[in-house]
């Protein structure tokens, strides 16, 4: 295990392998990342590179269309989440202006069939028209993403000391939300207290992160000071949210993050015309437990000196509870 600032840098290979010892190698490590700072980069996640750059390219695609054109699948319901998110419109820090962010929000698709089956209403993507390779491509992705997931929910259970398919049997109906995020250039003076990504942990279980090389994404350390989270070719930044915290009884921490204003060696570059700014593109898989999971201290994390710090609540509650307070 090596670091990348103060982020430890994990090869996940051995875990693939299925060897014992390299698995309990790996748990250990992703032990020490979450509990030391709660974000780790996991190199040879199993994501091929090619399906990585494929949404990026669609993503740029999709911010470059009309206002209108994404306003038409515009976000609506925090119990959708599915839908386009305007600049603004969302506001992570809940003391702060709304983020200086575009995103677009995509999850698994319920049909009425399976609806019905499962007892539970539809839900549907809302896609821009015309579009037919962007949805097959964030699709593809999507499944890419949740198979990754799944091999990560093995290895983080092993971490905490809990039998290897725990966290895997109450992710079983893919609750997931994969999101596009466009940080366009500052094209006026921010208002007080205004950044790209306002200081916030994430909700849920697990969050996959995929950057530019833009940069900005800075993570707040346990002495208190935000370090640089910057792309490394080949990994995927993964941090542990609330949930996760919960479950564990705050021995894996859900770190606090943000993406700042761009710094003046990045806002901009030379062209014929003067200074050209930078655009900055990410793609964020978060990882949400089913909906009726009951979140309560893990029996490895609690004892007579440690016992639980949070009362048990269903990962929907929780969820709910966040993102009704976020728009």
């Amino acid at each position: 295990m090596s670091t990348q600032g103060n982020i430890p840098v994990i090869d996940f290979s051995p875990f693939w392998a299925s060897d014992p010892a390299g698995k309990a190698q790996v748990a250990a490590d992703i032990y020490r990342a979450c509990h030391g700072v709660g974000f780790l980069y996991l190199t040879h996640h199993g994501i091929p590179q090619a399906a990585i750059e494929g949404v990026f390219a669609r993503s740029q695609q999709f911010f470059a269309l009309p206002l209108a054109e994404k306003q038409a699948i515009a976000w609506a319901s925090e119990v959708s989440n599915r839908g386009y998110i305007g600049l603004e419109r969302e506001r992570l820090d809940e003391t702060q202006p709304g983020d200086l962010k575009e995103a677009f929000n995509l999850g698994r698709e319920v049909s009425a069939e399976e609806a019905n089956r499962l007892g539970i209403p539809p839900v549907q993507n809302l896609w821009p028209a015309g579009q037919a390779d962007f949805r097959t491509t964030l699709t593809d992705f999507f499944n890419a993403c949740a198979t990754a997931a799944a091999r990560l929910f093995r290895a983080f259970a092993l971490a905490l000391e809990m039998p290897e398919d725990f966290l895997l049997n109450r992710h079983t109906t893919r609750n997931y939300t994969l999101r596009l995020l466009h940080y366009p250039p500052l094209n006026s003076l921010p208002k007080p207290g205004q950044i790209r990504a306002g200081a916030h942990s994430d909700y849920g279980t697990l969050t996959l992160l995929f950057q530019d090389d833009v940069g900005g994404l800075e993570v707040l350390s346990t002495q208190g000071e935000w370090i640089s989270a910057p792309a490394i070719p080949g990994a995927v930044l993964i941090n542990t949210g609330d949930l996760t915290e919960r479950w564990s009884n705050g021995v894996f921490r859900s770190t606090q993050h943000r993406v700042g204003l761009p710094q003046v060696d990045k806002a901009g570059r030379d062209g014929p015309a003067g200074p050209v700014l930078n655009h900055r593109y990410s793609i964020a898989f978060f990882c949400e437990p089913d909906s009726e999971a009951l979140i309560t201290c893990l029996p490895t994390c609690q004892g007579p000196n440690n016992p639980p710090k949070h009362p048990p609540i269903t990962a929907g509650d929780y969820l709910l509870s966040r993102l009704q307070a976020t728009y």
